[in-house]
C-alpha cells in the first residue's frame, strides 16, 4: 500500500511549477488529486493526463482562488465526490514586483488577494469538512521571503509572511480535531520565474545559497508529501524552510 493510498487531495495552483510537482508526487503516493487552476486549462489537463497515464486518478477545476465563493464551491465539489477531504495544499501565488514608491494599489491588492486571501478562502470550507471527519492535513506554501523580506517584493513578502501567521494560528484552532496545519517555505526554485533570469543572474543567486544551487520543484514536493502523510501526525504549526541553507 502506498503512503497516501486513496487519500483525497486538493492542490491550488497545480497546473505548473511547484504546484504541478506537488500534484504529481501526491498522486504517485496514491492520493486522488484535484488540481485547481485559474487560466492555464491546457496545462492543468496535461497534469491530469500525466497522473492518469501513471495509473493514478486526478481532476482539474477552474477557479479564481481570490474568490471565496468560487473556492467554497470547488471544495464542496471535491469533498462531495467521496465525502472526504484529507489533504489541502494552498499553493496558488503570483508576483507583481516593484519598489514600494512605484507600487500601485492594483499590484498590492492582486498579490495579497491571490497569495494570502486564497489561503483563507480554501482553508475555511476545507477545515469544516476535516473537522467533521476529525482528521486532515493542511499545507500552505509560503516563501523564504516571508521570513527574510526582499527589496522590491513588499507585497509578495507581506503575503507570504501573512501565510506563516495564518498557519500558526489555524494549527492552534484545529489541533484538537486532529488536523495538522503546516507551511513550507521554499527558497529559489527552478520554475518559470527563475527561467527568465540570465546565466549571470543565476550564478549570483547560487553564490548566495550554501548548497550552491537552486531547488528543483520535486524537492519541495517531497517535503509536502511528508507533511501530508501519517509520518507527520505529530507535526503542526511549523514552517519548514526548503532553501538550501539560505535562512
Amino acid at each position: 500500500m502506498k503512503r497516501l493510498d486513496q487519500k483525497i487531495a486538493l492542490v491550488t495552483g497545480g497546473s505548473r511549477g511547484i504546484g504541478k510537482a506537488i500534484a504529481l508526487r501526491l498522486a504517485n503516493e496514491g492520493a486522488v488529486v484535484s488540481i485547481i487552476y485559474k487560466s492555464a486549462a491546457a496545462e492543468a489537463q496535461k497534469v491530469v493526463a500525466e497522473i492518469e497515464a501513471a495509473g493514478g486518478k486526478a481532476f482539474a477545476y477552474q477557479c479564481d482562488a481570490s474568490s471565496s465563493k468560487e473556492a467554497a464551491d470547488v471544495v464542496e465539489k471535491v469533498a462531495g465526490q467521496s465525502k472526504r477531504l484529507d489533504i489541502l495544499v494552498n499553493n496558488a501565488g503570483i508576483t507583481r514586483d516593484g519598489l514600494l514608491m512605484r507600487m500601485s494599489d492594483d499590484d498590492w491588492d492582486a498579490v495579497i488577494d491571490t497569495n494570502l486571501k486564497s489561503v483563507f478562502n480554501f482553508t475555511k470550507p476545507a477545515s469544516r469538512q476535516m473537522m467533521s471527519q476529525r482528521a486532515g492535513k493542511i499545507i500552505n506554501i509560503t516563501s523564504i521571503v516571508g521570513v527574510t523580506g526582499n527589496a522590491g517584493q513588499a507585497n509578495y513578502a507581506a503575503s507570504k509572511a501573512g501565510i506563516i501567521g495564518f498557519t500558526k494560528s489555524i494549527a492552534k484552532e484545529l489541533g484538537s480535531r486532529n488536523i495538522q496545519v503546516n507551511a513550507v517555505a521554499p527558497g529559489f526554485v527552478e520554475t518559470d520565474m527563475t527561467h527568465a533570469l540570465t546565466d549571470e543572474q543565476r550564478q549570483k543567486l547560487a553564490e548566495r545559497i550554501p548548497l550552491k544551487r537552486t531547488a528543483k520543484p520535486e524537492e519541495i514536493a517531497g517535503v509536502v508529501s511528508f507533511l501530508a502523510s501519517s509520518d507527520a501526525d505529530y507535526v503542526t504549526g511549523q514552517v519548514i524552510c526548503v532553501d538550501g541553507g539560505m535562512s
